[in-house]
């Protein structure tokens, strides 16, 4: 694949990140009854601002893949980075290893990274708020095990980074743990289509993206997936650092 081709590819493939934006969220209460879609959005923003308070740092190794399949060709990359979380000093990345396609590392697994570092400075402008999205509540399925909450969401402007679709929502403790989405709008006249598939698990008392899968075809043919499992996280509460200064 040439540097053309990867940068008509980079939009979709950068979004597909932005469906795990939403902040590793805790919280232990019991499940409300009878709510609907504004009280359900509303108690995902009071256990967001309660992980903010909450968590102090984490770091996790990331693994990247992208394939990018059209007419008779197949190629891919992939690529191991490290992330690390700080409340004081933001989100940083480092790449630890990368291999295969050199156009599509550079291209697009790099430039993803490049547009996580802008969302997060912009959060606001991304998060599943009633400012961001419409939402409306289909019903309640199981996910995991797990009573949630399904929500139909929209969004009210189109943003690069808003998706639209259903996301699911943990019904005891408010985090999203499932996600069915396609973007705002097409990322790009050389995208037919894109299909994001997100699921989030819990570590340590906090809910983090697990995995992201996007699925591009592309309008002058071929398909390009990939995939973003976010490792194995290690966590540092804020309580932790309170007990060790005292």
């Amino acid at each position: 694949m040439n540097s053309l081709a990867a940068r008509r590819l980079l939009p979709a493939v950068a979004l597909a990140y932005a469906a795990g934006l939403g902040w590793a969220q805790n919280g232990d209460s019991a499940a409300p009854a009878n709510l609907n879609s504004t009280q359900i959005v509303e108690q995902l923003q009071l256990h967001d601002r309660a992980r903010t308070n909450e968590l102090k740092h984490y770091q996790a190794l990331r693994h990247y893949e992208v394939e990018y399949r059209g007419f008779s060709a197949r190629v891919a990359a992939a690529m191991d980075v490290e992330v690390t979380y700080d409340a004081v000093m933001g989100k940083s990345f480092r790449i630890v290893k990368q291999s295969g396609s050199g156009a599509l590392c550079d291209k697009v697994l790099k430039r993803a990274l490049d547009s996580e570092k802008e969302a997060f400075q912009n959060r606001a402008s991304t998060a599943m708020t009633e400012t961001n999205y419409r939402f409306n509540l289909a019903g309640i399925e199981s996910v995991a095990g797990r009573p949630a909450f399904v929500l139909n969401v929209e969004p009210l402007t189109e943003s690069k980074f808003l998706v639209r679709g259903k996301i699911w929502v943990d019904a005891a403790e408010f985090a999203v743990v499932k996600m069915e989405t396609e973007p705002a709008r097409s990322p790009s006249f050389w995208i037919s289509r894109t299909v994001i598939h997100y699921t989030g698990a819990k570590t340590d008392g906090f809910w983090f993206p697990e995995q992201v899968r996007s699925e591009t075809r592309v309008r002058l043919g071929g398909t390009a997936v990939m995939n973003i499992n976010y490792g194995t996280y290690e966590v540092v509460p804020m309580t932790t650092l309170a007990a060790a200064g005292s």
